[in-house]
Protein backbone atom coordinates (compact mmCIF):
# COMPACT_ATOMS: atom_id res chain seq x y z
CA UNK A 1 0.00 0.00 0.00
CA UNK A 2 2.96 2.52 0.57
CA UNK A 3 4.69 4.05 -0.26
CA UNK A 4 2.22 7.33 -1.06
CA UNK A 5 4.66 9.87 -1.72
CA UNK A 6 4.89 13.42 -3.20
CA UNK A 7 6.15 13.30 -7.31
CA UNK A 8 9.23 15.76 -7.44
CA UNK A 9 7.63 18.61 -7.84
CA UNK A 10 5.28 18.37 -4.84
CA UNK A 11 8.11 17.42 -2.85
CA UNK A 12 9.97 21.12 -3.95
CA UNK A 13 7.00 22.99 -3.51
CA UNK A 14 6.94 21.68 -0.06
CA UNK A 15 10.41 22.60 0.68
CA UNK A 16 10.19 25.95 -1.40
CA UNK A 17 7.25 27.42 0.34
CA UNK A 18 9.04 26.35 3.85
CA UNK A 19 6.43 23.94 5.07
CA UNK A 20 7.00 22.49 8.34
CA UNK A 21 4.44 20.44 8.45
CA UNK A 22 1.78 18.52 6.49
CA UNK A 23 -2.03 17.60 7.69
CA UNK A 24 -2.95 14.17 6.89
CA UNK A 25 -6.99 14.74 7.06
CA UNK A 26 -10.38 13.44 6.60
CA UNK A 27 -13.59 14.00 6.93
CA UNK A 28 -15.58 12.45 10.32
CA UNK A 29 -19.51 11.46 9.93
CA UNK A 30 -20.13 14.83 11.63
CA UNK A 31 -17.84 16.56 9.09
CA UNK A 32 -15.09 17.39 11.38
CA UNK A 33 -11.14 17.31 10.21
CA UNK A 34 -9.78 14.97 11.99
CA UNK A 35 -6.00 13.27 11.50
CA UNK A 36 -2.74 13.41 11.98
CA UNK A 37 -0.07 16.11 11.37
CA UNK A 38 4.16 14.53 10.43
CA UNK A 39 7.19 16.65 9.70
CA UNK A 40 7.29 17.55 5.95
CA UNK A 41 10.41 15.58 5.10
CA UNK A 42 8.82 12.58 7.09
CA UNK A 43 5.89 12.92 4.26
CA UNK A 44 8.23 13.53 1.87
CA UNK A 45 9.72 10.26 2.52
CA UNK A 46 6.07 8.42 2.46
CA UNK A 47 6.23 7.83 5.73
CA UNK A 48 2.80 5.48 6.76
CA UNK A 49 0.35 7.27 9.67
CA UNK A 50 -2.69 5.12 11.16
CA UNK A 51 -5.42 5.83 13.05
CA UNK A 52 -7.80 4.32 15.40
CA UNK A 53 -10.82 2.81 13.01
CA UNK A 54 -12.85 4.40 15.07
CA UNK A 55 -11.87 8.19 14.93
CA UNK A 56 -14.10 8.40 11.32
CA UNK A 57 -17.37 7.57 13.75
CA UNK A 58 -16.94 9.63 16.47
CA UNK A 59 -20.00 11.23 17.55
CA UNK A 60 -20.34 15.56 17.66
CA UNK A 61 -20.16 15.37 21.46
CA UNK A 62 -16.40 13.36 21.36
CA UNK A 63 -17.80 10.07 22.37
CA UNK A 64 -18.19 6.66 20.38
CA UNK A 65 -20.46 3.89 20.15
CA UNK A 66 -20.07 0.61 21.41
CA UNK A 67 -16.91 -1.24 20.18
CA UNK A 68 -18.87 -3.64 17.95
CA UNK A 69 -19.57 -1.02 15.56
CA UNK A 70 -15.81 -0.61 14.83
CA UNK A 71 -13.88 -3.65 16.30
CA UNK A 72 -13.89 -5.38 19.14
CA UNK A 73 -9.79 -5.01 19.42
CA UNK A 74 -9.72 -1.67 18.68
CA UNK A 75 -8.02 -1.82 15.38
CA UNK A 76 -6.31 0.95 13.17
CA UNK A 77 -6.88 2.31 9.42
CA UNK A 78 -4.02 3.57 7.56
CA UNK A 79 -4.29 7.32 6.46
CA UNK A 80 -3.88 7.08 2.57
CA UNK A 81 -3.14 10.87 1.18
CA UNK A 82 -4.50 11.61 -1.94
CA UNK A 83 -1.70 13.54 -3.50
CA UNK A 84 -4.29 15.51 -6.01
CA UNK A 85 -5.58 17.58 -2.77
CA UNK A 86 -2.41 18.28 -1.49
CA UNK A 87 -2.60 22.15 -1.12
CA UNK A 88 -1.02 24.40 1.68
CA UNK A 89 -2.98 25.96 4.47
CA UNK A 90 -4.60 29.51 4.13
CA UNK A 91 -5.27 29.70 7.86
CA UNK A 92 -2.19 28.63 9.75
CA UNK A 93 0.43 30.90 10.85
CA UNK A 94 3.95 28.89 10.69
CA UNK A 95 3.41 27.69 7.21
CA UNK A 96 2.07 23.89 6.59
CA UNK A 97 0.09 22.18 4.10
CA UNK A 98 -2.94 19.76 3.91
CA UNK A 99 -3.85 16.40 2.14
CA UNK A 100 -7.05 14.59 2.06
CA UNK A 101 -6.83 10.91 2.96
CA UNK A 102 -8.87 7.95 3.13
CA UNK A 103 -9.01 5.53 5.87
CA UNK A 104 -7.90 1.83 4.64
CA UNK A 105 -8.52 -0.75 6.51
CA UNK A 106 -5.85 -3.80 7.48
CA UNK A 107 -6.83 -5.47 4.67
CA UNK A 108 -5.96 -2.72 1.62
CA UNK A 109 -10.05 -1.87 1.35
CA UNK A 110 -11.32 1.43 2.15
CA UNK A 111 -12.93 1.10 5.42
CA UNK A 112 -16.82 1.39 5.32
CA UNK A 113 -16.58 3.74 8.15
CA UNK A 114 -15.49 6.78 6.82
CA UNK A 115 -17.87 9.12 4.69
CA UNK A 116 -15.42 9.89 1.89
CA UNK A 117 -15.83 5.52 1.58
CA UNK A 118 -19.05 5.99 1.34
CA UNK A 119 -19.12 8.48 -1.77
CA UNK A 120 -16.74 6.34 -3.56
CA UNK A 121 -18.41 2.74 -3.37
CA UNK A 122 -21.77 5.05 -5.01
CA UNK A 123 -19.63 6.35 -7.62
CA UNK A 124 -17.90 2.85 -8.22
CA UNK A 125 -21.40 2.01 -9.32
CA UNK A 126 -22.29 4.45 -11.64
CA UNK A 127 -18.72 4.02 -12.91
CA UNK A 128 -20.12 0.58 -13.54
CA UNK A 129 -22.84 1.82 -15.70
CA UNK A 130 -20.36 4.20 -17.65
CA UNK A 131 -22.18 6.71 -16.11
CA UNK A 132 -20.42 10.09 -13.74
CA UNK A 133 -22.46 11.96 -11.95
CA UNK A 134 -22.05 16.13 -11.96
CA UNK A 135 -22.76 18.08 -9.02
CA UNK A 136 -22.78 22.11 -7.75
CA UNK A 137 -23.55 22.56 -3.61
CA UNK A 138 -24.86 25.90 -2.25
CA UNK A 139 -24.17 26.52 1.11
CA UNK A 140 -25.86 28.44 3.57
CA UNK A 141 -24.64 29.79 6.71
CA UNK A 142 -24.49 32.79 9.16
CA UNK A 143 -21.62 34.93 10.16
CA UNK A 144 -21.97 35.92 14.22
CA UNK A 145 -20.11 37.40 16.78
CA UNK A 146 -17.54 35.43 19.05
CA UNK A 147 -20.22 33.86 21.46
CA UNK A 148 -18.31 32.21 24.65
CA UNK A 149 -21.20 30.96 26.25
CA UNK A 150 -23.31 28.80 24.01
CA UNK A 151 -26.39 29.09 26.78
CA UNK A 152 -26.56 32.76 24.88
CA UNK A 153 -27.99 33.57 21.60
CA UNK A 154 -25.97 34.01 18.55
CA UNK A 155 -25.60 37.54 17.77
CA UNK A 156 -24.55 39.68 14.18
CA UNK A 157 -21.62 41.25 14.58
CA UNK A 158 -21.26 44.98 14.80
CA UNK A 159 -21.23 46.78 11.87
CA UNK A 160 -19.76 50.07 10.37
CA UNK A 161 -22.95 51.63 11.36
CA UNK A 162 -22.47 50.79 15.21
CA UNK A 163 -25.85 48.51 14.80
CA UNK A 164 -26.13 44.72 14.68
CA UNK A 165 -28.29 43.49 11.18
CA UNK A 166 -31.63 42.39 11.67
CA UNK A 167 -31.93 40.23 8.43
CA UNK A 168 -34.62 40.35 5.40
CA UNK A 169 -32.06 41.91 3.91
CA UNK A 170 -31.78 39.38 0.81
CA UNK A 171 -29.62 40.01 -2.05
CA UNK A 172 -27.79 43.18 -0.48
CA UNK A 173 -24.35 43.79 -0.56
CA UNK A 174 -24.05 46.10 2.57
CA UNK A 175 -23.08 43.08 4.75
CA UNK A 176 -20.89 42.05 2.32
CA UNK A 177 -19.07 45.41 2.38
CA UNK A 178 -19.07 45.42 6.22
CA UNK A 179 -17.37 42.28 6.47
CA UNK A 180 -14.69 42.73 3.44
CA UNK A 181 -11.61 41.77 5.46
CA UNK A 182 -13.12 38.57 6.22
CA UNK A 183 -14.49 37.81 2.39
CA UNK A 184 -11.15 38.49 1.32
CA UNK A 185 -9.04 36.31 3.06
CA UNK A 186 -12.03 33.53 1.86
CA UNK A 187 -11.25 34.07 -1.74
CA UNK A 188 -7.88 33.84 -1.06
CA UNK A 189 -8.07 30.91 0.97
CA UNK A 190 -10.44 29.22 -1.94
CA UNK A 191 -7.56 30.10 -4.48
CA UNK A 192 -4.96 28.21 -1.84
CA UNK A 193 -7.59 25.72 -1.55
CA UNK A 194 -8.57 24.85 -5.08
CA UNK A 195 -11.98 25.54 -4.22
CA UNK A 196 -14.31 27.16 -7.43
CA UNK A 197 -16.86 29.45 -6.36
CA UNK A 198 -19.31 30.87 -8.41
CA UNK A 199 -22.07 33.42 -7.03
CA UNK A 200 -21.86 34.85 -3.69
CA UNK A 201 -25.32 36.34 -1.61
CA UNK A 202 -26.63 37.61 1.04
CA UNK A 203 -29.69 35.62 2.16
CA UNK A 204 -33.15 36.34 3.99
CA UNK A 205 -31.00 35.98 7.65
CA UNK A 206 -29.26 38.79 9.62
CA UNK A 207 -25.59 38.11 7.93
CA UNK A 208 -26.80 34.98 6.60
CA UNK A 209 -25.25 34.08 3.42
CA UNK A 210 -24.93 31.69 0.24
CA UNK A 211 -22.09 30.21 -1.41
CA UNK A 212 -22.39 28.48 -4.39
CA UNK A 213 -19.67 26.09 -6.18
CA UNK A 214 -18.84 25.39 -9.59
CA UNK A 215 -20.26 22.33 -11.00
CA UNK A 216 -18.04 18.80 -10.86
CA UNK A 217 -17.25 15.39 -10.25
CA UNK A 218 -18.52 14.68 -7.09
CA UNK A 219 -15.95 13.38 -5.02
CA UNK A 220 -14.09 17.02 -5.75
CA UNK A 221 -16.82 18.92 -5.11
CA UNK A 222 -17.28 16.92 -1.75
CA UNK A 223 -13.77 17.61 -0.56
CA UNK A 224 -14.07 21.24 -1.66
CA UNK A 225 -17.41 21.56 0.16
CA UNK A 226 -15.44 19.98 3.38
CA UNK A 227 -12.46 22.27 3.10
CA UNK A 228 -14.99 25.07 2.60
CA UNK A 229 -17.04 24.89 5.47
CA UNK A 230 -13.44 24.34 7.34
CA UNK A 231 -11.93 27.20 5.62
CA UNK A 232 -15.15 29.62 6.63
CA UNK A 233 -14.46 28.03 10.79
CA UNK A 234 -11.36 29.10 10.42
CA UNK A 235 -11.00 32.40 9.01
CA UNK A 236 -14.06 33.49 11.18
CA UNK A 237 -11.67 32.75 14.48
CA UNK A 238 -8.83 35.03 12.76
CA UNK A 239 -11.35 37.50 12.14
CA UNK A 240 -13.20 37.56 15.66
CA UNK A 241 -16.30 35.97 13.79
CA UNK A 242 -18.42 32.45 14.71
CA UNK A 243 -19.31 30.81 11.21
CA UNK A 244 -21.82 29.05 12.20
CA UNK A 245 -23.29 26.11 9.93
CA UNK A 246 -26.23 24.99 12.14
CA UNK A 247 -29.51 24.46 10.46
CA UNK A 248 -31.10 26.20 12.67
CA UNK A 249 -29.29 28.58 14.63
CA UNK A 250 -31.68 31.62 15.27
CA UNK A 251 -35.37 30.97 16.50
CA UNK A 252 -38.09 32.70 13.96
CA UNK A 253 -35.10 33.65 11.04
CA UNK A 254 -34.43 31.63 7.75
CA UNK A 255 -32.49 28.42 8.34
CA UNK A 256 -29.43 27.24 6.47
CA UNK A 257 -29.50 24.63 4.13
CA UNK A 258 -26.65 22.95 1.43
CA UNK A 259 -28.92 22.40 -1.90
CA UNK A 260 -27.49 19.68 -4.10
CA UNK A 261 -27.68 20.23 -8.25
CA UNK A 262 -27.39 16.89 -9.54
CA UNK A 263 -27.18 15.75 -12.68
CA UNK A 264 -25.40 12.54 -15.02
CA UNK A 265 -22.91 11.96 -18.03
CA UNK A 266 -21.70 9.12 -20.39
CA UNK A 267 -18.68 8.46 -21.45
CA UNK A 268 -19.14 11.19 -24.00
CA UNK A 269 -19.64 13.54 -21.50
CA UNK A 270 -23.43 13.58 -23.01
CA UNK A 271 -26.18 14.63 -19.89
CA UNK A 272 -28.27 11.65 -19.92
CA UNK A 273 -31.41 13.18 -18.12
CA UNK A 274 -31.85 14.62 -21.63
CA UNK A 275 -32.76 12.20 -24.78
CA UNK A 276 -31.54 12.60 -28.09
CA UNK A 277 -34.24 15.12 -29.08
CA UNK A 278 -33.01 17.38 -25.73
CA UNK A 279 -36.51 16.10 -23.89
CA UNK A 280 -36.31 14.73 -20.97
CA UNK A 281 -35.02 11.04 -20.78
CA UNK A 282 -36.98 8.06 -19.12
CA UNK A 283 -33.48 7.93 -16.69
CA UNK A 284 -34.34 10.99 -15.37
CA UNK A 285 -37.66 10.10 -14.21
CA UNK A 286 -36.21 6.93 -12.82
CA UNK A 287 -33.93 9.02 -10.89
CA UNK A 288 -36.44 11.32 -9.39
CA UNK A 289 -38.62 8.22 -8.72
CA UNK A 290 -35.52 6.89 -6.37
CA UNK A 291 -35.14 10.34 -4.74
CA UNK A 292 -38.80 10.22 -3.83
CA UNK A 293 -38.82 6.57 -2.70
CA UNK A 294 -35.67 6.65 -0.45
CA UNK A 295 -34.73 10.40 0.73
CA UNK A 296 -37.54 9.62 3.66
CA UNK A 297 -35.50 6.70 4.68
CA UNK A 298 -31.86 8.33 4.31
CA UNK A 299 -33.36 11.85 6.15
CA UNK A 300 -30.25 11.58 8.94
CA UNK A 301 -27.84 11.59 6.20
CA UNK A 302 -29.32 14.89 5.27
CA UNK A 303 -30.25 16.10 8.54
CA UNK A 304 -28.07 14.74 11.06
CA UNK A 305 -28.71 16.66 14.08
CA UNK A 306 -32.20 17.58 16.03
CA UNK A 307 -31.13 21.15 15.30
CA UNK A 308 -31.59 19.88 11.96
CA UNK A 309 -35.47 19.38 11.50
CA UNK A 310 -35.62 22.69 13.21
CA UNK A 311 -35.54 24.22 9.52
CA UNK A 312 -38.22 22.60 8.17
CA UNK A 313 -40.90 25.38 8.74
CA UNK A 314 -43.50 26.02 5.85
CA UNK A 315 -43.47 29.68 4.32
CA UNK A 316 -39.60 30.13 4.67
CA UNK A 317 -38.40 28.53 1.58
CA UNK A 318 -37.43 24.62 3.24
CA UNK A 319 -39.10 22.10 1.71
CA UNK A 320 -41.12 19.52 3.87
CA UNK A 321 -41.61 17.07 1.16
CA UNK A 322 -40.40 14.54 -1.62
CA UNK A 323 -42.41 16.64 -4.38
CA UNK A 324 -40.91 17.49 -7.98
CA UNK A 325 -41.77 20.33 -10.08
CA UNK A 326 -40.30 22.91 -13.01
CA UNK A 327 -38.70 25.66 -11.26
CA UNK A 328 -40.80 25.33 -8.12
CA UNK A 329 -39.39 26.40 -5.04
CA UNK A 330 -42.30 24.53 -3.04
CA UNK A 331 -41.07 20.96 -3.63
CA UNK A 332 -38.39 19.16 -2.34
CA UNK A 333 -37.00 18.37 -5.55
CA UNK A 334 -36.70 21.33 -8.34
CA UNK A 335 -35.88 20.90 -11.56
CA UNK A 336 -33.91 24.55 -12.65
CA UNK A 337 -35.19 25.96 -15.81
CA UNK A 338 -31.75 25.46 -18.33
CA UNK A 339 -31.31 24.05 -21.81
CA UNK A 340 -30.98 20.08 -22.61
CA UNK A 341 -27.24 19.89 -21.67
CA UNK A 342 -28.07 21.65 -18.00
CA UNK A 343 -30.99 19.41 -16.85
CA UNK A 344 -30.27 18.87 -13.33
CA UNK A 345 -32.28 17.67 -10.30
CA UNK A 346 -32.05 19.55 -7.11
CA UNK A 347 -32.24 18.10 -4.09
CA UNK A 348 -33.20 20.69 -1.53
CA UNK A 349 -33.58 18.80 1.77
CA UNK A 350 -29.64 18.80 2.92
CA UNK A 351 -29.00 21.18 5.93
CA UNK A 352 -25.85 23.02 5.77
CA UNK A 353 -25.02 20.81 9.23
CA UNK A 354 -24.40 17.96 6.61
CA UNK A 355 -21.48 16.07 5.76
CA UNK A 356 -20.72 16.84 2.41
CA UNK A 357 -19.71 13.51 1.55
CA UNK A 358 -22.66 11.29 3.01
CA UNK A 359 -25.21 13.73 1.42
CA UNK A 360 -24.08 13.35 -1.81
CA UNK A 361 -23.39 10.11 -1.33
CA UNK A 362 -27.46 9.51 -0.29
CA UNK A 363 -28.75 11.46 -2.84
CA UNK A 364 -26.77 10.39 -5.67
CA UNK A 365 -27.29 6.82 -4.65
CA UNK A 366 -31.17 7.08 -3.97
CA UNK A 367 -31.23 8.32 -7.46
CA UNK A 368 -29.03 5.09 -8.64
CA UNK A 369 -31.75 2.49 -6.73
CA UNK A 370 -34.10 4.20 -8.60
CA UNK A 371 -32.47 3.89 -12.07
CA UNK A 372 -31.68 0.04 -10.91
CA UNK A 373 -35.03 -0.81 -10.24
CA UNK A 374 -36.95 1.40 -13.02
CA UNK A 375 -39.53 3.29 -10.66
CA UNK A 376 -41.56 5.99 -11.72
CA UNK A 377 -42.14 8.95 -10.11
CA UNK A 378 -45.20 10.95 -9.11
CA UNK A 379 -46.57 13.97 -11.54
CA UNK A 380 -44.62 17.23 -11.48
CA UNK A 381 -46.22 19.51 -8.77
CA UNK A 382 -47.70 22.77 -9.78
CA UNK A 383 -48.13 25.50 -7.48
CA UNK A 384 -47.41 25.80 -4.35
CA UNK A 385 -47.29 22.60 -2.48
CA UNK A 386 -47.62 23.87 0.81
CA UNK A 387 -50.83 24.94 0.42
CA UNK A 388 -51.65 21.14 -0.75
CA UNK A 389 -50.52 17.96 0.43
CA UNK A 390 -49.23 14.60 -2.23
CA UNK A 391 -50.94 11.34 -0.27
CA UNK A 392 -49.10 9.25 -2.80
CA UNK A 393 -45.74 10.70 -1.26
CA UNK A 394 -44.27 9.23 1.93
CA UNK A 395 -43.78 12.17 4.73
CA UNK A 396 -40.89 12.91 5.96
CA UNK A 397 -39.82 12.46 9.44
CA UNK A 398 -39.80 15.43 11.33
CA UNK A 399 -37.70 14.59 14.11
CA UNK A 400 -34.11 12.94 14.13
CA UNK A 401 -35.73 10.09 16.49
CA UNK A 402 -38.10 9.56 13.96
CA UNK A 403 -35.73 9.72 10.94
CA UNK A 404 -33.71 7.19 12.40
CA UNK A 405 -36.85 4.96 13.37
CA UNK A 406 -37.27 5.04 9.73
CA UNK A 407 -33.73 4.22 8.16
CA UNK A 408 -33.55 1.66 10.55
CA UNK A 409 -37.09 -0.25 9.68
CA UNK A 410 -35.78 0.61 5.81
CA UNK A 411 -33.04 -1.45 3.60
CA UNK A 412 -31.80 2.06 1.77
CA UNK A 413 -29.04 2.87 3.19
CA UNK A 414 -27.68 -0.89 3.51
CA UNK A 415 -28.45 -1.31 -0.31
CA UNK A 416 -26.39 1.81 -0.62
CA UNK A 417 -23.37 1.39 2.02
CA UNK A 418 -23.58 -2.10 3.88
CA UNK A 419 -24.62 -2.84 7.05
CA UNK A 420 -21.57 -2.09 8.80
CA UNK A 421 -21.64 1.98 8.25
CA UNK A 422 -25.50 1.41 8.53
CA UNK A 423 -25.25 0.31 11.98
CA UNK A 424 -22.27 2.19 13.07
CA UNK A 425 -24.16 5.81 11.52
CA UNK A 426 -27.18 4.60 13.32
CA UNK A 427 -25.20 4.15 16.95
CA UNK A 428 -23.49 7.46 16.51
CA UNK A 429 -26.91 9.57 16.24
CA UNK A 430 -28.10 7.29 19.55
CA UNK A 431 -25.09 8.22 21.55
CA UNK A 432 -25.96 12.07 20.31
CA UNK A 433 -29.84 11.59 20.86
CA UNK A 434 -29.26 10.34 24.30
CA UNK A 435 -26.84 13.14 25.12
CA UNK A 436 -29.46 15.77 23.18
CA UNK A 437 -32.50 14.43 25.53
CA UNK A 438 -30.36 14.73 28.87
CA UNK A 439 -30.27 18.51 28.18
CA UNK A 440 -32.79 20.76 29.96
CA UNK A 441 -33.25 23.53 28.14
CA UNK A 442 -34.34 27.51 28.57
CA UNK A 443 -37.91 26.70 27.31
CA UNK A 444 -38.44 24.12 30.26
CA UNK A 445 -37.39 26.56 32.75
CA UNK A 446 -39.18 29.00 31.50
CA UNK A 447 -42.26 27.43 30.98
CA UNK A 448 -42.14 24.27 33.49
CA UNK A 449 -40.59 25.54 36.97
CA UNK A 450 -43.93 27.13 38.28
CA UNK A 451 -46.24 24.30 37.04
CA UNK A 452 -48.10 23.32 40.80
Amino acid sequence: MYPFVPDAEQSQWLRNSACRDVELAFADVSGFARGKTLPREAFIAGQALRIARAVPIQSCIGEFPDYRFYGEHDPDVTLRPDLSTLRAVPWAGTPRAMVLCDCVDQDGTLTPLAPRSALKRVLADYAARGLQPVVAPELEFYIFAANPDPAQPFASPALRSGRREIGFDSFSFSTLNDLEPFFDDIYRGCEQLGIATDTWVHEMGPSQFEINLKHGEALQLADQTFLFKTLLKETGYRHGLNVVCMAKPLAGQPGSSMHLHQSLIDGSGHNVFSDAQGEASALFYHFIAGLQTHLPALMPLFCPSPNSYRRFVKGLAAPVNVSWGLDNRSVGLRIPQGNAAARRVENRLPGCDANPYLSLAASLGAGLLGINDQLAPTAATSGNVFKSADSTLAALPNTLDAALAAMQASDSAQRLFGEEFSLAYAAVKEVELQHFHGEITAWERRYLATLA
